[in-house]
């Protein structure tokens, strides 16, 4: 471990503190989180106010961005540099990670009329002393969003919007910015939009952003996303309700792709079609009860890449469940919240019966969903995930979870956060991941610790800590090597412009 880094996370924490003491009190932008478009908040952000107070002028301009950094302390898991590793090694590998992340953004948005928007966006991530091997936080000084808007909702239904951008769906269970990471996800999508006081409704077609560091990144030729989205608020009282069906049809090109290139080594020939339905509760609706659910399926056509079936074009028939509520003493001191979700995605109950049915996770945002350290993804789960939280004043928040974690069918495989295969498809007894339909279910659980503080509006402090407890089947995956729990511990400070 270097020892400096400690030192360089407490630095940069001390540096956003100070900002947030000796910046002006004049409120701006109502969220940390940087708008993807001119935002309508009575702020436009810090330099957008301070241009306009100069000069008309600046008045349908958008400048701004945000510095975000984040120091990690990983034990027993992501082990980088050494080929063959897996997470909760006890030993025999480097089973330590500590290093610094590091995510600039600058955007330029101009809107010379109401129904036009021209909106460019530059993004720098890169990460200091990390071991794993290649790098997967790191892409230097690209393009992140370009796009063009046109039309005014106000007073015509249909907007379009084309170029690059970010996607977010839902609660971004299938489609999403996935903003935790480093380098975020975006889209070379056209999306068109019809929207009046009862509902909305995008369709859209995309190509996912594939990451080259060093390099231009480009969309992916062959793997495209397309869907319906809508949304209403009126058709049942109180409640937010949502139709989706999504197509992701990737040709027999993509994994082919010549050597070298952006696209080599991408998924595996599919043309998988998702239909679904997303409720959820509207604020204050209930008083302090709150709830949602969300259930998709699932069928199309998927070509096999490993295992008994490889190379054979398989049916594919999946599904998967979520359900949550929750109560808020909104009266109380603190507003204490307590809540219980449950998460299902199917899995794969025979290798050998012409059809694929683990749930396809498409492009979610998990971070936010299946424990703070990132193991799992929605595929092949049962999860029960137990929640609180609590504001002991106005400007920090402090929230407590817990997990357990079971795999839907051990005649598949344990999925990592992004959707791969953990450890290879054929059976490993004792020697890394794999099928093993003898083993135990239950992989572990997991305890997760977070405070947030929100220095001013446009600048906020996050400190987590996770611990996973291993269970009987990561023990039994890992019983010729030695097994571990695992821990997470991470600084975030973010300031936003």
């Amino acid at each position: 471990m270097n020892e400096n880094l400690p030192t360089l996370a407490a630095g940069a924490l001390v540096l956003a503190l100070t900002a947030g003491v000796y910046a002006d009190d004049k409120p701006t932008v109502d969220s940390i989180k940087q708008p993807t478009s001119p935002p309508a908040q009575a702020s436009a952000g810090l330099v957008n106010d301070w241009l306009r107070e100069e000069s008309s002028f600046f008045d349908p301009w958008d400048l701004g961005g945000q510095f975000r950094t984040r120091f990690e302390h990983k034990e027993h898991f992501a082990i980088g540099g050494t080929p063959g590793s897996f997470d909760f090694r006890e030993s025999g590998a480097d089973t330590d990670n500590t290093y610094l992340l590091f995510r600039e953004k600058v955007h330029l948005g101009y809107t010379p009329c109401p129904w036009f928007t021209a909106f460019v966006e530059g993004r720098d991530s890169f990460e200091q002393h990390d071991d794993r091997n290649p790098d997967p936080e790191s892409d230097r000084f690209d393009l992140n969003q370009a796009w063009l808007r046109f039309g005014n909702a106000t007073e015509f239904p249909l907007t379009a919007k084309v170029g690059r951008q970010e996607l977010a769906y839902g609660d971004e269970r299938l489609i999403g910015t996935s903003d935790w990471n480093n380098l975020g996800r975006v889209f070379d999508a056209a999306k068109l939009r019809y929207e009046n006081e009862d509902l909305w409704m995008d369709v859209f077609s995309s190509r996912v952003v594939l990451v080259d560091d060093n390099n231009f990144n480009v969309s992916n030729d062959y793997d495209y996303l397309s869907g319906i989205y809508a949304s209403t608020r009126t058709l049942v009282p109180k409640q937010e309700t949502q139709f989706y069906f999504l197509s992701r049809n990737t040709s027999a090109d993509s994994p082919n792709a010549t050597s070298g290139s952006p696209q080599a080594g991408g998924p595996a020939a599919r043309d998988i079609y998702t239909a679904g339905l997303r409720v959820k509760s509207l604020p204050g609706g209930y008083g302090g009860w709150d709830y949602s659910a969300e259930v998709a399926g699932q069928f199309g056509r998927i070509k096999e890449t490993a295992g008994p079936q490889a190379g054979v074009n398989l049916d594919h028939e999946a599904l998967a469940v979520t359900a949550s509520g929750g109560y808020t003493w909104t009266k109380a001191f603190g507003s204490p919240r307590v809540g219980l979700e449950y998460n299902y995605a199917s899995g794969d109950r025979n290798p050998n019966d012409g059809k694929h049915e683990t749930f396809e996770n498409l492009f979610p945002t998990n971070h936010k969903f299946y424990g703070l350290m990132d193991f799992f993804s929605w595929q092949n789960i049962h999860n029960l995930h137990l929640t609180s939280s609590f504001k002991p004043c106005k400007k920090l928040t402090l929230t407590a979870s817990y997990d357990f974690f079971w795999l839907a069918d051990t005649h598949d495989n344990f999925y990592t956060s992004a959707g791969a295969r953990r450890g290879g498809v054929t059976p490993t007894p004792g020697t890394g991941y794999g099928i093993n339909p003898t083993y135990s279910n239950y992989v572990g659980s997991e305890l997760d610790l977070i405070g947030t503080y929100a220095i001013k509006p446009y600048a906020s402090a996050q400190v987590g800590y996770g611990h996973f407890f291993i269970g009987d089947y990561v023990k039994s995956s890992l019983s010729a090597i030695g097994s571990s729990d695992a821990d997470f511990v991470y600084v975030q400070v973010l300031f936003a412009f």
